[in-house]
Formats: structure tokens, C-alpha cells, sequence
């Protein structure tokens, strides 16, 4: 099964970017990788104030969020039935 979407992180880079660490992530999710790229242009532009020499920005795959049915269970009130 492939990713669900995918969202653009942006990465502080030092010693010639070999370094780099997450610093933000755009909150945008992308259908595609594609569409991901296309926009990670706009995105650099809109984070450019972290304090590293370089700032790239990176697609990265997520999965997607799991189904309601997978939801942590309520808590049952004292005294309750149960069956």
C-alpha cells in the first residue's frame, strides 16, 4: 500500500548540507509527489527565516491517518453495566 499524502518538510542545513536538521513542516498534505514538488518553490520562500546557511525543502511520504474505528476506546463511568 502506498503513502497516503504527502506534506513538504523544511530542513536547516549546515557544513555544506551535510547536516541538516527538520525545522518546520508546511501543514499543506499533497496527493502526489508531484504536486509536492511543484509546490516546495512557494514553501523555501515562505520559511526563509530559520537562522542556517542553507534552508531546502524536502516531499516527504505520509501514511494515512488510521480509521475511526481504531480510535482509543471511552471511558466506561464507574458503576456502569457491563455485558
Amino acid at each position: 500500500m502506498g503513502p497516503g499524502y504527502f506534506v513538504i518538510a523544511i530542513l536547516g542545513c549546515a557544513d555544506g548540507s551535510a547536516s541538516c536538521t527538520p525545522v518546520a513542516t508546511v501543514p499543506t498534505h499533497f496527493a502526489s509527489e508531484s504536486t509536492c514538488a511543484a509546490a516546495t518553490g512557494e514553501a523555501l520562500l515562505s520559511n526563509s527565516s530559520f537562522d542556517f546557511p542553507t534552508i531546502v525543502a524536502e516531499c516527504r511520504a505520509m501514511r494515512a491517518p488510521a480509521a475511526a474505528s481504531a480510535e482509543q476506546p471511552k471511558d466506561i463511568p464507574a458503576g456502569a453495566l457491563r455485558g
